[in-house]
């Protein structure tokens, strides 16, 4: 074995075993405050909302939504992409939408996110690069706009901002929410984004219950 291995065995230990005493801790006090709670939860789950976000650890969609576990059905990824030919992403929008028929579907970003961050550069990171191209797509669109802004974390953060709403323009456009529409079935659509630094979350006013101001190219008959 490594001697470095070795050396740092204990550390990482450490924080393994500190995961399943958290456990014992959550499932000690969850049963104190209801004794039926855990019986309640493998009865079976009825989300009313999808949230769509970003795999940053710092964004955890039932904490700063103050909503207990049950109540949001989550799918996350880098920088909370949706990308068409995505078939997890896909499989989780379509789980939610016909089998579990949530109310809302949320894309939500947050400002200093990594992977915008990454993608508003001109490096190689590797295998990341073919997921960021999605991100950069995005900028292209809003270049003339995006360019004008000098500060480099004020302009990431606005491609935060535009990265939802496309990515929320992209879930509109996806057989399954236009399908899930078509037949009259509620499914409303939204986009915000969260700050780290204040704990706030922004609509970004982009909303939707149908296709209605959606290009005709894009509209299902």
């Amino acid at each position: 074995m490594d001697a470095n291995n070795e050396n740092n065995q204990p550390l990482v230990d450490e924080l393994y075993n500190s995961l399943l005493v958290g456990n014992k801790q959550f499932v000690s006090d969850s049963l104190k405050l209801d004794p039926e709670y855990f019986k309640k939860l493998a009865a079976g789950q009825s989300p009313p909302v999808l949230w769509i976000g970003c795999a940053d650890s710092r964004v955890p969609a039932n904490q700063i939504t103050n909503m207990p576990p049950g109540e949001i059905f989550v799918h996350r990824n880098i920088a909370n992409m949706v990308i068409h030919s995505d078939m997890n992403m896909l499989s989780v929008l379509d789980y939610a939408v016909n089998v579990l028929k949530v109310k809302h579907v949320i894309v939500t970003g947050h400002y200093g996110c990594g992977g915008v961050m990454a993608a508003i550069t001109n490096q190689q990171y590797g295998l990341i690069d073919n997921w960021l191209r999605h991100i950069k797509d995005v900028y292209r669109l809003h270049a003339s706009k995006l360019e004008t802004i000098t500060d480099i974390n004020e302009r990431c953060d606005k491609l935060v901002e535009y990265n939802v709403i496309e990515n929320v323009y992209n879930l509109c456009k996806t057989s399954i929410v236009q399908n899930a529409w078509k037949s009259g079935q509620p499914v409303g659509v939204h986009g915000w984004v969260y700050s780290l630094k204040t704990g706030i979350i922004t609509d970004m006013k982009v909303s939707t219950y149908d296709n209605a101001n959606m290009q005709n190219v894009f509209r299902f008959k």
